[in-house]
């Protein structure tokens, strides 16, 4: 696939055989409260998923779990047919209860019926990129994937995924991974103010796999620091604007998925990621997580 022309900050990566810009846009936050039942403005969802198309973004991060499958219906209302150049990634492993919680789903039949909902949700034969959560709501968790790792290659070979990566998952099982199929991927937690996985992505630059972060900006919980703050007075930015910066140059193998619901928030996003920080900005910001 030809790599889409984009101003976007960071520039693009290659995922496997599809360009994608480093700038994209997670869709978790499109759901309701808590990532369950519809979103509270239905038109301002689908608006901000058009805008993130038509700013040039080319990979929007979503599962059916969000709502579970409103995300996923919002998205193929906003974007089908889908244009040539947009990658969708989504993942499996978790479903969700009537509490609102996440228990894990990653047995050979739970795995098939979560790909199949997601085909449909989304309304494509073949799904980009899926991704396995290991792990639970507390973070990666040690154990071997490969029962479920080897479930999702069954269904790469049966054509109805194109490409493959792990979510939530420690380095360990990362390597297993790759013992047994290619990945193009890892999305783990990572933000200026959690560095664990600082060597992990170093190794993955190197073999060219991408690394995604999820709650790029914290999550939940916003991303708080007085040195955090400090950078962005000195620049006249805020805070998050800085915290997405750093992370676009930290390594050229980070893919950006901030969420939001605002059209307004995803510009500002987007213009915050390209600030330029200087090694003073760096040095100061590096010392958050450390």
């Amino acid at each position: 696939m030809n790599a889409p022309a984009t101003s976007l900050p960071g520039g693009t990566w290659t995922l496997g055989n599809t360009t994608v810009t480093r700038f994209g846009y997670g869709a978790m936050q499109l759901a309701g409260p808590w990532v369950m039942g519809p979103p509270a403005d239905h038109d301002g969802a689908l608006a901000v998923l058009r805008e993130a198309v038509a700013a040039g973004i080319t990979h929007i991060d979503t599962s059916d779990a969000y709502g579970p499958r409103f995300t996923n219906e919002l998205i193929r209302e906003a974007l089908h047919p889908y244009p040539e150049s947009l990658l969708i990634a989504t993942k499996v492993g978790a479903n969700r209860d009537a509490q609102g919680g996440w228990p894990t789903a990653r047995r050979p039949d739970e795995l098939r019926k979560q790909v199949y909902e997601n085909l449909q949700s989304l309304g494509v034969e073949t799904l980009d990129l899926v991704n396995l959560r290991m792990g639970d709501a507390e973070g990666p968790k040690p154990g071997s994937l490969a029962e479920a790792f080897e479930t999702l290659v069954e269904l790469q070979r049966e054509g109805l995924i194109r490409h493959l990566g792990v979510s939530n998952v420690t380095t360990e099982q990362v390597i297993e991974a790759r013992g047994i199929a290619p990945i193009v991927c890892v999305q783990n937690l990572y933000n200026l103010a959690h560095r664990h996985d600082d060597d992990l992505i170093d190794r993955l630059a190197a073999d060219g796999i991408a690394y995604v972060p999820f709650f790029p900006l914290g999550g939940f919980t916003p991303l708080q620091s007085d040195a955090l703050s400090g950078v962005a007075a000195r620049l006249g930015a805020t805070p998050m604007s800085v915290a997405l910066a750093w992370l676009l140059q930290r390594s050229p193998n980070i893919l950006l998925i901030p969420g939001t619901s605002s059209t307004a928030h995803l510009r500002e996003n987007i213009a915050g990621a390209g600030l330029s920080l200087s090694a003073e900005d760096v040095a100061d910001l590096d010392g958050i997580g450390r």
